[in-house]
């Protein structure tokens, strides 16, 4: 979506002779004056596209709606831009250093941009991280003369941008890594470790429920000590981690914490006062049952026994993909991998069956292998059509 151009802009002119350029939002369609786009070169110029690189062409080099020339291209340059006033281009960085976090987009530049700010910071980096599968975090790389409090960092970039935008840690560097050609290498950036995370002075926990707070929140947010002025977000927390911090409240101390409470009062000591008056929680424990029992369909797979009964929808929630190996086929090998996954995972396992009441139950299959078919179509003279016809066939078979 078109957004508001940061400050953090370099003016670069006017486009020159025989060149068109275009500043294009999200969906192909010209940005207003001052708003931010990518930047599109039209013109006599404009190369067919790149050499041996289908996907990298069809990519880049776009059908040029606005010419009215038949096969007229434009380049997509990566390069974010906004018109100004008197006709020139201001540039803003590159959209290729975008990221989604928890479905915000975000600018990396713009967050570097303002850490740069800060009168002791001579160069900063921003870079999503994902140390811990599922959880992508916004880590902020500066040099400076001497390290700054994450605290203080934290800070200044709080009173610039939007809670989502600030990094949860900052790394302390003495210079930030560049490639060979003199750029900078993200890969070679180090992961934060417990100092580059926004602390208060540490004082250790105190009482049965604080202990049980700090236990949750050095596992869930991968902290190696939290004290009890310690704020839940400070140190990288979120939506999707107080979710998993109340399952796991429910479960060590039985009680129940609205969200809005974690919210208004995400540091420790804050919280377990309100825990200690939280209600108890009234759901039942979650224990493993026997296999060998009459198991009832979760309300889900009611919804999905129930379309089951309609051949014309039978078929709706089917997901089909299709993946090519290409190289000498281990059938044997394969056939043990695919065993191996059913085995391990007893929802493929899972049948429903009618009971004597007529409504349904689940099954769960002590062992079951994978139902690997063959299709060898080497040779066959209509080969590529015949393999799209046996995966329609594969796609709508009922499960």
């Amino acid at each position: 979506c078109a957004k508001e151009a940061s400050d953090a802009s370099v003016p670069i002119g006017r486009p020159i002779s025989n060149t068109q350029i275009y500043i294009l939002d999200q969906h192909g369609e010209p940005a207003p004056i001052g708003v931010a786009g990518e930047i599109h070169i039209g013109g006599v110029q404009v190369g067919r596209g790149y050499l041996n690189r289908p996907e990298l062409t069809a990519e880049r080099f776009v059908e040029d709606r606005f010419s009215g020339e038949a096969g007229a291209r434009l380049y997509r340059t990566g390069d974010l831009g906004r018109w100004l006033e008197d006709g020139t281009i201001a540039y803003l960085g590159r959209n290729d250093f975008q990221v989604k976090i928890r479905g915000f987009r975000i600018e990396l530049g713009e967050i570097e941009a303002r850490l740069s700010e800060h009168a002791d910071v001579r160069d900063a980096a921003v870079i999503a991280r994902e140390d811990v599968a599922g959880d992508k975090r916004l880590v902020a790389y500066y040099v400076s003369d001497a390290a700054i409090g994450a605290e203080e960092l934290r800070g200044h970039l709080a009173a610039r941008l939007p809670d989502y935008m600030v990094p949860s840690a900052y790394v302390h560097l003495q210079r930030l890594p560049l490639t060979l050609n003199g750029k900078l290498d993200r890969k070679a950036l180090p992961a934060p470790e417990g100092d580059a995370f926004a602390v208060q002075a540490y004082e250790p926990p105190q009482g049965k429920i604080e202990e049980e707070l700090a236990r949750i929140w050095e596992e869930l947010l991968g902290v190696a000590r939290v004290g009890r002025h310690d704020n839940f977000f400070a140190l990288g927390g979120h939506s999707l981690l107080a979710v998993q911090l109340v399952s796991r409240l429910r479960q060590a101390l039985g009680v129940e914490l609205a969200l809005a409470v974690l919210f208004a009062r995400p540091v420790i000591s804050e919280l377990a006062a309100s825990l200690a008056a939280a209600a108890r929680s009234t759901l039942p424990e979650i224990t493993p049952v026997g296999r060998d029992e009459v198991l009832p369909l979760s309300f889900a797979q009611q919804r999905l026994w129930f379309l089951s009964r309609f051949e014309e929808a039978s078929t709706a929630y089917h997901i089909a993909g299709g993946l090519r190996l290409i190289g000498r086929l281990e059938r044997e090998a394969l056939v043990r991998a695919l065993d191996r996954i059913v085995a391990r995972h007893e929802a493929l396992r899972t049948v429903f069956v009618q009971g004597d009441d007529g409504m349904p139950v689940q099954r769960i299959a002590a062992a079951a292998g994978f139902a690997l078919s063959d299709h060898d179509l080497c040779g066959a003279a209509e080969a590529a059509g015949e393999l799209q016809r046996l995966v329609a066939v594969e796609a709508t078979a009922s499960f």
